[in-house]
């Protein structure tokens, strides 16, 4: 920026319009041509082709036949789209121009006041004039000829102004294509965790609908056992209750046997008791057959025993534990390597 802009008064009106005619860029008042991109912002359009060039390092020169680029304006980080002229397609602010235009006549035509231009401190009558590259400070004529810069190397003032000027603007063109690119990488990183997080979900899905799956099988299978330890139980004490109906009938008829044989003991006369004695009822072989208790069939030792249906799960058990998931191919590849490194 011309150093003339800053004979204006702080916070006068004009300053205020200096400030809004400045350029987000290379920090200095617009220079024609002006550009007015999308989202009403301005620029320089060097300033826009150099941010273009630097979100696009690959585009051709003006002229080519190509499909256009983008960049995002530095004020807002809106995305600006081009077409396949590139910069030169984008809109002029002639108004802008316009009032750079009046702005600089209004400036030129105010007379310079003493002090206004930064004067040396060891020489109060001689303006900074010129450059110390030995000691990267500007100074004075006088302190060159007279004072302590009068063995160091000198630059003209505005050579280095100048070229610290293009230096930085190119760094902002630099950061500003360096922004781009990490909004990219953190667009990718998003979309990363997106997906990580819809494909852990369909992950969860899997697992819980395979182990449900498992689950029901085993279900089914304790369902079968159960059945078939019911149905030999039933069996078992179908047997043993016939037994039991058996057992007692026998022991109904010996008791009924047992009454009638102690009414007969009660009976005096020799004669009648003999009598009695001879009835089939009373019959001597069939009260020591009772008193044998019969010839009914008897179950064996360790018949109630259902140690036959017992089950062992502890290989399931195991095999459960040991459940893990499955190794993707690169990761086996991966493994491959590691193992044959370690070999060699």
């Amino acid at each position: 920026m011309d150093f003339q802009a800053g004979i204006l008064q702080d916070g006068s009106p004009m300053e205020s319009l200096e400030k809004q005619l400045i350029c987000p860029i290379c920090l200095e008042m617009f220079s024609k041509p002006v550009v007015i991109l999308p989202c009403q912002h301005n620029l320089c359009r060097k300033c826009a082709n150099d941010v273009f060039q630097a979100a696009n390092p690959y585009w051709p020169s003006r002229g080519s036949v190509i499909s256009g680029g983008r960049f995002r304006c530095p004020s807002c980080r809106h995305e600006v789209l081009l077409d396949r002229h590139g910069v030169y397609g984008l809109q002029r602010n002639l108004l802008v121009e316009n009032i750079i235009d009046i702005y600089k006549q209004e400036c030129s035509s105010r007379p310079l006041k003493k002090g206004e231009h930064p004067m040396c401190k060891e020489h109060e009558d001689e303006r900074i004039n010129i450059y110390c590259v030995t000691c990267e400070v500007p100074t004075c004529s006088m302190c060159k000829v007279f004072g302590a810069h009068k063995d160091c190397e000198v630059a003209p003032l505005q050579t280095v102004f100048q070229g610290q000027k293009t230096e930085l603007n190119n760094c902002i063109s630099m950061l500003v294509a360096g922004n781009d690119r990490i909004q990219t990488i953190i667009s990718q990183l998003e979309d990363s965790c997106r997906s990580t997080e819809e494909n852990s979900e369909v992950a969860k899905r899997e697992l819980c609908a395979r182990f449900d799956a498992l689950a029901a099988v085993l279900e089914e299978k304790k369902a079968e056992l159960l059945q078939r330890i019911t149905h030999e139980q039933g069996d078992k004490t179908g047997f043993v209750q016939g037994l039991i109906s058996r057992y007692k009938e026998q022991l109904e008829k010996s008791s009924r046997l047992v009454e009638t044989a102690i009414q007969a003991m009660e009976e005096t006369g020799g004669a009648a008791f003999l009598m009695q004695g001879d009835t089939a009822l009373l019959s001597l072989p069939r009260i020591v057959e009772a008193s044998k208790g019969g010839r009914l069939e008897k179950i064996e030792r360790g018949y109630e025993s259902m140690d036959a249906f017992s089950v062992s799960l502890d290989h399931l058990t195991e095999a459960v534990r040991a459940l893990d998931f499955e190794p993707a191919e690169e990761d086996e590849e991966y493994f491959d390597g590691e193992e044959e490194e370690a070999e060699e």
